[in-house]
């Protein structure tokens, strides 16, 4: 028979092969490229030669963090041999979709690209979402959830030109020694295993990336590492056949793409002395390919890895794990003999030139169904943004908290309660710098940190502890931990241990463990501890989470995936619930988007760029979770500090919402204070004058009739500019004890001169609505008089302290660094210096830094806290702070029918269609707020339960800076949020 008639024949007999194939081919049970069109692959055979049908086999190794030498070489390796793919490792993502462009428009037939992504990019790239260990995966309860996260991997792919994934890892991981799988694996149980890695699978094959199960047909009870050594398995082969092989069957049901065969020792099915099972026929094909009958494609483990490669040179070990069975030689370190040596093999009748044949139409078939039939040049603009995106930082979130596994809690101490009762110490054992954990903590209350390095000494030990005396709450986290199991007890010292163990007995102590599972086994005493966290390793989301966790704006509700000793075992995990304080997330949490956020930052850059104001803080807080908290610019045009979220920022008017307010609204909920009665009935010092009878209904809707304010400081000043040589010192004194700013002290009974011309004032000869001051500088008098407690002690401990406000304070240089605070004006009328660390209201300033209208300082966060609590009408974490609804009538528009639309203490939006610069347009008349003259805000929505603060320094370096105002970047900025509220609620209505 002549070539024709032969290359004929055997086309019909493929055709008909292949229609057969068509025809029984069954989506949910079939590897998926088995419906491949054979066209294309028809048409892509015919045109290869015998040795180009053979360098389809091959996967060579690329690495896109080397130098040209090495582009140089694989390149040379594709144009001249036809290697039918790369797997790429270490690396950068634009650098690989350049590398992957290039080799792909070098390349005969279209390259399958593949990666070592277990658990996403990041395993091998930079600039890349890094998700959960599987060993994490494996204690999360939601298979969904790891579904979606195989589908996002499989996106990332895709974006960058990668076609199969070696992941999942279905070893059965039941050996805590194991050296290379251990956090790799779900977890000991069989079907636990089979679960989550089925999820994986169908969520990357059904986004068109072939999934890869791997190492068969088991790696999960090894204590040897196959990169190192050949690992020697002694189990039966009912064992095998009923433990480690059971999830490869399942997955094989389930229409698994691919496979990867592990090189271990195993008598019992090939009793070949030193022989790894990539290498071995009865493994590869009979067991796999005729016992199992599995069509997908099988690839070897990496053939340089020296469980093979030690025993085999280059290429006679790729021949070897050809004439086993497999499809894909992954790792092929020298192409040239490979080919050399198959072709040899070919010859001497080893392997026929048909099977090597069916192999490569079997490669061409998944490169067809991979899309490769079309390729297209990955596109390099955007890269790193879309690997980034928002969905998938998101569900990494989601992925980390639901891991998160709650195993001791003893007396319910998680979530903490009543944090105004503690003094917490956070300790980071394992390093010397400040932990993203110690970070978190600190968001909701005050927390000091300390250190504790794995190599401190005993007297270090000693001074540690001494420290610690007087903390009732110590959290520890442990962090650094190796990965691995080993000799090293995964880098816990007994230094480490000794401190732990004292620690835990001593007071109670929460400790979070950053780092493999198995390293609480290396711990003593932990079981004794007040509560234990396993977060299986070290990121900044776990640590992140996991202090969310701590303090209830998580829940609790990972379940452990092995055994680790008597007191942690395989499926403990309790529960605990969230939403007790703020949760710290994204806007896609609230089913928001990220993108529809994204003009707040262009509003405050244009606020910047146009000196407005040289820096700000924004957070943005929706049905109780924080999901937009930044920072943006400098402390001044001048300076190099940018903001930081935890700076203080002078808050201003927002004072009156914060101070006298609160106070009011607790003391109304307590039945001590009546908006119906009178500033005479609670302030004596004003019977007798025209304010005793002002109602303070009227009083805090601003149309009592009080004048707008007093230029108090002008009375201190002689026309030559200097002082009165009563009232200022340089120095302070018993005289001049209250300090007022650098090297300026008042005179200690200034704050009655004050009040009395507060008293004396004239009234507005017009009734009406008039925004005045006054009233909020004697309402600390009013507290005093009522509480029989100093204003500012009542404040922070019966409200700041309790909701974990512990940032809003007066005089702040009382208890902050500078560099934590923002400045304000450069002053020159008054006190003629850069105001820092001091109130910039004056009249504030007169009266030491405290009062009811100005003076008080705060983070964002702490603000949001508040207006929470405002939110929530007087409820925070479980405790009423401000009763009797009392919140929600005080936020009420009192006088809308007399034109006045301020609430009691609060601003709201003005009449509908009517222009009010106080609120964003879109605003809803239930919602209610303050602004600050310094830059800031706070506004408060019932509706869209929705809390907002803007916090800035505009006045600096002058007052005479309207910008912000003219913008309108405060009401703009929540005008984003309303935009992206509308925007879900359409796409709600338009996809339900």
């Amino acid at each position: 028979m002549d070539a024709d008639a032969q290359r004929s024949t055997s086309k019909t007999r493929r055709s008909t092969t292949q229609k057969a194939i068509a025809k029984t081919f069954n989506p949910a049970t079939d590897p998926p490229f088995l419906n491949a069109n054979q066209a294309w692959v028809d048409s892509v055979f015919n045109t290869l030669t015998p040795e180009e049908r053979i360098a389809q086999l091959i996967m060579i190794p690329v690495y896109s963090n080397k130098d040209q030498a090495h582009m140089d070489s694989v390149s040379r390796l594709v144009t001249k041999y036809k290697v039918g793919g790369l797997i790429f490792f270490q690396g950068g993502p634009v650098r690989q979709a350049h590398m992957t462009n290039r080799l792909q428009s070098e390349s005969k037939v279209p390259l399958m690209v593949s990666i070592d992504g277990e658990w996403g990019l990041a395993m091998r790239l930079d600039s890349t979402i890094r998700f959960p260990y599987q060993m994490a995966l494996g204690g999360i309860e939601d298979e969904q959830l790891i579904y979606e996260m195989g589908a996002e991997i499989a996106r990332q792919c895709r974006r960058l030109g990668i076609h199969v994934n070696f992941a999942p890892v279905v070893d059965v991981n039941n050996n805590a020694n194991n050296p290379v799988i251990g956090f790799r694996s779900f977890g000991e149980d069989k079907y636990n295993v089979t679960r989550k890695a089925m999820a994986y699978m169908r969520g990357m094959q059904d986004e068109k990336v072939l999934a890869n199960a791997k190492h068969f047909p088991g790696h999960g009870d090894t204590n040897v590492d196959s990169h190192y050594g050949l690992p020697v398995i002694h189990f039966s082969k009912l064992r095998l056949d009923s433990l480690e092989l059971y999830p490869f069957r399942q997955l094989m049901k389930n229409g698994l793409g691919s496979l990867m065969v592990a090189h271990m020792n195993i008598p019992v099915l090939d009793n070949t002395d030193s022989l790894a099972s990539t290498l071995s026929k009865p493994i590869v094909t009979d067991l796999l390919k005729k016992e199992m009958g599995y069509q997908g494609l099988v690839f070897t483990d990496a053939l340089n890895m020296d469980g093979v490669a030690k025993y085999y040179p280059p290429g006679i070990v790729d021949v070897k794990a050809l004439l086993a069975g497999n499809d894909m030689l992954l790792n092929t370190m020298d192409v040239k003999t490979t080919i050399q040596e198959i072709k040899k093999a070919i010859a001497n009748g080893e392997i026929t030139q048909e099977e090597v044949d069916a192999r490569a139409r079997k490669v061409l078939a998944a490169k067809q169904w991979l899309g490769l039939d079309k390729y297209k040049p990955v596109e390099i603009e955007n890269l790193v943004e879309d690997l980034n995106n928002p969905h998938a930082k998101y569900l990494n979130q989601q992925l980390v908290q639901a891991s998160l596994t709650l195993l001791r809690n003893k007396n319910n101490i998680l979530p903490i309660q009543n944090i105004d009762t503690l003094k917490v110490a956070a300790i980071a054992i394992g390093t010397r710098q400040e932990t993203d954990f110690q970070k978190g903590l600190s968001r909701y209350t005050k927390v000091d940190t300390f250190y504790l390095q794995p190599t401190a000494s005993l007297a270090e030990l000693m001074a540690l502890k001494e420290q610690l005396q007087e903390y009732n709450l110590v959290i520890a986290g442990l962090h650094r931990l190796n990965l691995k199991a080993g000799s090293s007890n995964f880098g816990i010292s007994a230094e480490m241990n000794l401190f732990l163990k004292d620690l835990i007995r001593s007071k109670p102590t929460i400790v979070g463990v950053f780092g493999n599972v198995y390293s609480l086994a290396e711990l003593e005493s932990l079981d004794k501890a007040h509560a234990v966290i396993a977060a299986y390793q070290e990121t900044p989301e776990t640590q992140d989470l996991t202090a969310q966790m701590i303090f209830g704006g998580i829940g609790a509700k990972g379940k452990l995936p092995v055994t680790i000793n008597n007191f942690f075992r395989i499926d403990d995990g309790l529960r605990t619930e969230g939403g007790l304080r703020f949760a710290y997330t994204m806007p896609e949490a609230v089913g928001l988007r990220s993108a529809d956020l994204a003009g707040i930052d262009s509003l405050v850059a244009q606020a910047i760029a146009e000196k407005a104001t040289p820096g700000a803080q924004v957070l943005v807080a929706k049905d109780g979770k924080v999901i937009y908290h930044k920072a943006f610019g400098h402390h001044t045009y001048d300076n190099e500090r940018p903001v930081q979220v935890t700076d203080l920022y002078d808050l201003a008017s927002v004072t009156k919402i914060s101070t006298a307010l609160a106070a009011f609204m607790k003391l109304s909920g307590e039945g001590r204070f009546d908006v119906d009665r009178t500033l005479g009935e609670y302030l004596p010092m004003m019977e007798g004058t025209n304010k005793e009878n002002l109602r303070y209904r009227d009083i805090l809707t601003h149309q009592a009739g009080l004048k707008s304010w007093i230029a108090f400081w002008r009375e201190t000043v002689k026309k030559n500019g200097k002082f009165k040589w009563d009232t200022f010192k340089a120095d302070s004194s018993r005289r001049f004890p209250v300090k007022v700013a650098d090297n300026l002290y008042i005179h200690r009974k200034y704050a009655d001169k004050i009040y009395k011309e507060i008293a004396k004032s004239p009234l507005n000869e017009k009734p009406g609505y008039v925004y005045s001051d006054l009233s909020f500088i004697l309402a600390p008098l009013v507290v005093e008089n009522i509480t029989g407690e100093d204003f500012e002690t009542y404040l922070k401990e019966k409200i700041y302290r309790p909701i974990g406000a512990t940032t809003l304070t007066f005089n702040p240089y009382k208890y902050y660094k500078s560099e934590q605070i923002v400045p304000t004006e450069y002053e020159p009328h008054f006190r003629k210096q850069l105001l820092h660390t001091y109130v910039h209201d004056e009249g504030a300033a007169m009266l030491g830094g405290v009062s009811g209208h100005a003076g008080l300082f705060g983070n964002s966060n702490d603000v949001a806290k508040l207006m929470q609590l405002y939110l929530q009408d007087g409820k925070f974490a479980g405790q009423t702070y401000i009763g009797g609804n009392t919140v929600s009538q005080f936020s009420k528009c009192q006088f809308c029918d007399q034109g006045n639309y301020r609430a009691l203490g609060f601003d709201r939006p003005a009449k509908p269609g009517q222009q009010n610069s106080n609120a964003a347009p879109s605003a809803p008349v239930e919602s209610f707020g303050h602004s600050g003259f310094t830059g800031t805000y706070a506004w408060v929505d019932p509706v869209n339960n929705l809390v907002y603060v803007f916090l800035s320094n505009r006045v600096n370096p002058t007052r005479e800076n309207p910008k912000l105002s003219q913008l309108n970047t405060r009401t703009n900025v929540l005008q984003v949020v309303y935009d992206a509220i509308d925007k879900s609620k359409l796409a709600q209505r338009t996809n339900p």
